[in-house]
C-alpha cells in the first residue's frame, strides 16, 4: 500500500458536533487555518451528534432534576443548573452570531421552541421542586419558572399526561417557556456547511484514523486509510483534536501522551419509545424530566419528548439504559476489551467493584419487555397505548473510568471531559451528557488550552460572537436580558 504523506496546521477527528464548532471557531479567529477533518462515515453527525442518537434538549437545566442537589438540611446546591445554563447560553450566541451573519441560514431546521418541564410524584419529591424553585428565585437564567400543584392547570400544560391520571395523586410540575428542542444532527451538517465556505478547510469522509504518533519536532502524524481509493496516508499537524465519539478513547491512547494513562471507558447504550401515532403526538408540546430512579445513571433521567426530527414533530420516551461493549453504534464488540491496558486496568477493576450496582441496573434494564418498558411510560401517560410505541436504539456513551481526589480509584464520571497534552498540541473529547448543548463552551476550553499564546490577539473577536465570554450571565441580569432578546430574535425562539 502507497503511502502519501501530507501537511496542514490543524487537524480535526470525528465529523460531529464538537469537531464542528472547533472548525467554525478557529476559522472565525484566524481565516488563514488550514483544517483537515477525518469522518469515517459517509456524512457528518451520524454518530453521537445524530438526532436519533442524542437527547436534544437543548441541556440549559431548566429541567433536569439531576442537575440540583439537596443536602439532608434541606439546602438546595443549583451550582452545576447554573454552569450548564450559562454553557447553553454561549452556544446560542454562537448560532445567533452566524445566523446574523448569514452564514446559518434556518435556524428553525436545527432549533425550536419547546416548554421545558419538571415532573414529580408525591409529597417529599413535590416539596424538593418547590426548594428548588425557591433556590432559583433571584437568578435571572431562571426567571419565569412556575410551579402548579393544580390538576386543571396541568391538563393545559400537558393533558396526554393527565388523561385517566387519579385525581387524588399528589403531582407537580414546574415550566419554564424559554426552553428548546435542538437537532444536533441537522445543526452539525449546517455547521459542516458553513466549514466548507471557507478557503482552506476540507472534510474528508470515509477515511479512518488508524494512528496517532508524536514526529520528531513534536508535531502530529496523523495514518488515515482512505476506504475508497484504499490508499494509506499521513497526514501532519502541529495541533490534533479527537471529537470521535465514544472512539475519542482508542484513538487518545494511541498517542501515549501521559495524561491518557490511567483513563479507561465504560460504554452504556440507550433506547427509546418513540410514538407512531399522530394524533397522540399533537396533545403534547413539552420536555417533561422526571427523577432517575435508584442506581440508574444520571443519563436514564426519564423524560417524555417532544422532538422536531426532519421538519416533523415526534414524541419520545425514555431513555432505557442498556450495554454494548462497543463504543460507537458502527463499532467492534471487541472495543471495550482492546481499551484494557496495563495503564488502566486497575482503574477498570477498581470500578468493577464500585459499580456493581450500576451493572445490576443495566442488565435489569436489557431483560425489559415492551410491556414493562410501557408501564414505566405510564407513570407519565397512564392512557399511553402499547401500539401506539415502538423501541428506537439510541446512542453509544462513552463514560470516563479514573482516578479522582474524591472518588479515588476507578471513580465513573458522568459528564462531558477534555484531556489535553501538557504542550496543548493534542485534546480528545470524552464522555456524555451535557456533551453537545454545551460544545461552545468546550471548544473554547479548548482553544483556551491549546492557543494560549493567540487569546490576547483572539479574544476580541471571541466577544464579538460571543458577547457574554468571560462574564457570568447569572450575575449581570441586564447584560443576560439584553443577549437574551438578541438570541432570540435571530433564532426565532421565546425570550422567557
Amino acid at each position: 500500500m502507497k503511502k502519501v504523506f501530507k501537511q496542514t496546521d490543524v487537524i480535526l477527528i470525528g465529523g460531529g458536533i464538537m469537531s464542528a464548532t472547533l472548525g467554525v471557531l478557529l476559522k472565525e479567529l484566524d481565516p488563514s487555518i488550514n483544517i483537515k477533518v477525518f469522518e469515517k462515515l459517509a456524512e457528518p453527525g451520524l454518530e453521537s451528534s445524530n438526532v436519533w442518537n442524542n437527547a436534544g434538549t437543548g441541556h440549559s437545566a431548566l429541567c433536569e432534576l439531576n442537575y440540583t442537589n439537596e443536602d439532608k438540611d434541606g439546602n438546595m446546591d443549583i451550582s452545576k443548573a447554573v454552569n450548564v445554563n450559562e454553557q447553553f447560553q454561549l452556544s446560542k450566541q454562537l448560532w445567533a452570531y452566524l445566523v446574523n451573519a448569514g452564514k446559518l441560514k434556518r435556524p428553525q431546521d436545527f432549533i425550536m421552541p419547546v416548554p421545558h418541564m419538571s415532573f414529580v410524584e408525591g409529597e417529599d419529591n413535590i416539596r424538593f421542586l418547590k426548594n428548588r424553585l425557591a433556590a432559583f428565585k433571584d437568578n435571572p437564567l431562571f426567571q419565569g419558572m412556575e410551579l402548579t400543584e393544580d390538576h386543571d392547570t396541568m391538563r393545559e400544560w400537558v393533558p396526554l399526561m393527565m388523561e385517566g391520571r387519579n385525581p387524588d395523586e399528589k403531582i407537580a410540575l414546574t415550566r419554564m417557556e424559554a426552553g428548546t428542542d435542538v437537532n444536533f444532527g441537522e445543526l452539525t451538517r449546517e455547521l459542516f456547511e458553513v466549514m466548507k465556505s471557507y478557503d482552506g478547510a476540507v472534510t474528508h469522509y470515509e477515511h479512518t484514523v488508524k494512528d496517532i504518533k508524536r514526529a520528531e519536532d513534536g508535531s502530529w502524524n496523523v495514518k488515515v486509510y482512505d476506504q475508497n481509493s484504499k490508499q494509506t496516508e499521513v497526514h501532519n499537524a502541529k495541533f490534533v483534536f479527537i471529537g470521535a465519539g465514544g472512539y475519542s478513547l482508542p484513538l487518545l491512547q494511541k498517542t501515549g501522551i501521559p495524561e491518557s494513562r490511567g483513563v479507561g471507558g465504560f460504554p452504556v447504550s440507550g433506547l427509546f419509545l418513540v410514538c407512531k401515532n399522530k394524533a397522540v403526538v399533537e396533545q403534547h408540546l413539552a420536555k417533561v424530566y422526571g427523577k432517575a430512579k435508584v442506581g440508574a445513571p444520571p443519563m436514564s433521567v426519564p423524560h417524555l419528548d417532544t422532538r422536531y426530527i426532519n421538519g416533523e414533530r415526534g414524541l419520545l420516551f425514555g431513555p432505557f439504559a442498556g450495554f454494548s461493549p462497543k463504543f460507537l453504534k458502527t463499532g467492534k464488540y471487541t472495543d471495550l476489551l482492546a481499551t484494557v491496558k496495563p495503564g488502566n486496568v486497575a482503574n477498570m477493576l477498581a470500578a468493577g467493584g464500585k459499580e456493581m450496582k450500576l451493572t445490576q441496573y443495566l442488565i435489569s434494564q436489557v431483560m425489559l419487555s415492551h410491556e414493562q418498558r410501557m408501564e414505566e411510560l405510564r407513570e407519565f401517560v397512564p392512557n399511553a397505548d402499547s401500539k401506539d410505541w415502538e423501541i428506537v436504539v439510541a446512542g453509544q456513551r462513552v463514560q470516563v473510568i479514573k482516578e479522582t481526589a474524591a472518588g479515588g480509584k476507578g471513580t465513573l464520571q458522568f459528564g462531558t471531559e477534555v484531556i489535553t497534552a501538557q504542550d496543548g498540541s493534542v485534546a480528545a473529547l470524552l464522555g456524555a451528557s451535557p456533551g453537545a448543548s454545551t460544545a461552545v463552551h468546550v471548544m473554547l476550553e479548548v482553544i483556551n488550552k491549546c492557543f494560549k499564546d493567540r487569546m490576547d490577539e483572539w479574544e476580541p473577536q471571541i466577544k464579538k460572537m460571543i458577547p457574554s465570554y468571560g462574564m457570568k450571565l447569572a450575575e449581570n441580569k441586564a447584560l443576560f436580558e439584553e443577549i437574551n432578546v438578541n438570541t432570540a430574535k435571530a433564532l426565532g425562539l421565546k425570550e422567557k
